[in-house]
């Protein structure tokens, strides 16, 4: 029995389904390709409906962080499908780890790729570990602070990215104070690093301050 708002009630030209077998996933919106996972809406909530809620509540960047438990709660989701769009995500990284990424060249390359921390209210320090072609290896959040202070140590920098047999990294912090402006322990951190990655060989490429208007780069400045 079909369910309320079920895709099969769309016009077929609506349907994400079709759209998909059509133009190809990538052009479909967060919302469609979410809808093909839940395949039915709620009661008085078509699929789409139901899926646009989804990702408004939980944001983008999070809602594949949201655990089974969460997803459950959402009114008219229930366990069955929290269950599927908790395995999607789940295999998503899976296949996803260990793959490298983009080529990071520029501090505004970083400032893309850290949508998910930019706007945060406390500052989160971010390590890109890099190959020899300057191509992501991996990405960590290795300290996250308070409003206007974050203690890093070199090792939770330089550890990863011998295990991880990096090059190269890049490190990135957000200013939640909206300021570009580095900090004195900002500087003085910079320097360490700099300092520690010459010993092990692993160059510190550059040290990018974000916020949610725009990027400071400690090499572009000459801090680095």
């Amino acid at each position: 029995m079909k369910g309320a708002g079920a895709i099969q009630d769309m016009p077929r030209v609506e349907r994400p389904r079709e759209k998909l077998m059509r133009y190809g996933p990538e052009k479909l919106d967060d919302a469609e390709l979410l809808a093909l996972l839940l395949r039915t809406g709620a009661r008085g909530k078509g699929v789409l409906e139901l899926a646009g809620e989804l990702l408004r509540r939980f944001g983008r960047a999070d809602i594949a962080k949201a655990g089974f438990a969460e997803l459950k709660a959402v009114p008219g989701l229930g366990p069955a499908r929290a269950c599927e769009i908790t395995a999607a995500f789940e295999l998503g990284r899976r296949y996803l780890n260990g793959k490298k990424a983009g080529i990071y060249l520029k501090p505004r390359d970083i400032w893309e790729e850290l949508r998910d921390v930019r706007g945060e209210k406390k500052e989160h320090f971010v390590v890109f570990f890099l190959d020899t072609r300057n191509q992501e290896i991996k990405r960590d959040i290795v300290s996250i602070g308070t409003l206007n202070y974050n203690l890093v140590h070199p090792r939770e920098v330089f550890e990863p990215a011998v295990k991880n047999l990096a090059a190269s990294v890049i490190v990135a912090h957000n200013h939640p104070s909206g300021c570009l402006e580095p900090s004195d322990e900002d500087l003085s951190l910079t320097k360490r690093l700099a300092q520690g990655g010459k010993l092990l060989g692993i160059e510190l490429l550059d040290h990018v301050i974000v916020t949610k208007e725009g990027f400071m780069s400690f090499k572009q400045k000459g801090l680095l």
